[in-house]
């Protein structure tokens, strides 16, 4: 018998549309992809070189179960300089990626029938996190006059002597919009006045267009941070990312790493260390050109009728109001798919206050968008 635990687990649709994307392309049909949140560009040539060179220098065995020191130090300078975070190394552990690290911190934190408050919309994954660990998520509406910013008072509403933490996402996905200075402060509060933790998302850190993104550790340090190198850096398959915890937690962690992980790619760390020290140009280019992406793709949109009552300004999604045209946006997104040959995710794969809306990705050329939105315009026509 397949496990309860597994059952319950439901499906990425974003990875459904994708699948049936590829389908089609095997068939011979040319689909637009904006579905999918992973950089079109290949990994900067200093990184590239990086991990060449620990191949080639006989970097091709286990590390430290919680990464290597090198890595975690330099991920301790960028904190520092960036957010003036004070970490040590030792609160760092690197994982093949954000999501290893995030289960490892889940499996440490949380105990059956604990609750964890999220945002609605909220990352695809983050309920099958905390349900796979016997805990509740608890969801709090956040809506697009807001541009889909937590309101403190409605998360205030949902603390209970049973919630565990409460999870923040900026910049978000799926929206691509920032939660501002003053809410993350107040947000903050919940822990330094609590028995509760904030846990932040911040894997979309650096890709900020207008504003400015802060890391919670400038507010608090009751809070666990996730981050990684796929979306800034454009390292995506080489599987890199890493968490920032309190040390009381750091032995726990580290042992599920060991039972469960082993240790990260020793190349791709190399590679990481690179990342941090060398690849500020590359990364300056790449958002330049997302950012003539957003402005392009937002006003596409807005030419084809959907609602952006306020303009995403950071990460690569432009999360939209479809609900003129209808209000099952998994029909909807498919039936782009098949009629149009677009791949959009649909709003209620990210909760149930995501439903009537779609995300687009603009993390693929301009060219690509442009065909995208042409695409789009003839569908629309056709309804």
């Amino acid at each position: 018998m397949i496990s309860s635990r597994t059952k319950g687990i439901t499906s990425f649709i974003v990875m459904d549309v994708i699948e049936k994307a590829n389908e089609m392309e095997r068939k011979g049909i040319h689909v637009i992809h904006l579905e999918v949140g992973e950089p079109d560009f290949d990994i900067p040539r200093c990184i590239k070189a990086a991990a060449c060179k620990a191949l080639d220098n006989g970097h091709t065995h286990y590390t430290h179960s919680m990464g290597m020191p090198e890595l975690r130090e330099t991920i301790c300078e960028h904190y520092h300089k960036t957010y003036r975070a004070a970490i040590d190394p030792d609160q760092v552990v690197i994982g093949s990626g954000t999501s290893p690290v995030m289960f490892s911190l889940f499996a440490a934190l949380v105990e059956k029938g604990d609750q964890i408050i999220i945002s609605d919309p909220h990352y695809s994954c983050y309920p099958n996190f905390i349900t796979f660990m016997e805990g509740e998520p608890v969801r709090v509406p956040v809506y697009e006059e807001d541009g889909f910013q937590y309101r403190p008072e409605a998360i205030r509403e949902k603390v209970t002597e049973k919630t565990k933490a409460v999870l923040i996402n900026s910049p978000s996905n799926p929206t691509g919009n920032l939660l501002s200075e003053e809410r993350m402060r107040e947000i903050a509060g919940f822990a330094e006045s609590g028995n509760l933790y904030i846990i932040s998302d911040e894997i979309y850190h650096g890709l900020v267009y207008e504003g400015k993104e802060h890391s919670i550790l400038e507010f608090t340090d009751k809070a666990f941070v996730f981050n990684g190198f796929s979306k800034l850096y454009a390292m995506t398959g080489l599987r890199l990312g890493y968490l920032i915890a309190p040390k009381p937690f750091i032995r726990s962690i580290q042992k599920i790493q060991q039972n469960f992980f082993i240790s990260p790619n020793s190349a791709v760390q190399m590679a990481g260390i690179a990342a941090l020290r060398e690849a500020g140009a590359d990364v300056s280019r790449m958002k330049q050109i997302y950012n003539e992406r957003r402005k392009f793709m937002i006003r596409g949109l807005k030419e084809l009728g959907f609602g952006i009552t306020v303009e995403p300004t950071a990460a690569f999604y432009v999360f939209v109001n479809a609900k003129h045209i209808s209000d099952d946006s998994y029909r909807l997104s498919f039936d782009i798919l098949e009629k149009a040959h677009v791949g959009v995710a649909p709003g209620i794969d990210f909760g149930k206050n995501g439903e009537g809306y779609l995300r687009f990705s603009y993390s693929n050329s301009m060219e690509n968008i442009a065909e995208g939105m042409k695409r789009l315009y003839r569908y629309l026509k056709n309804l």
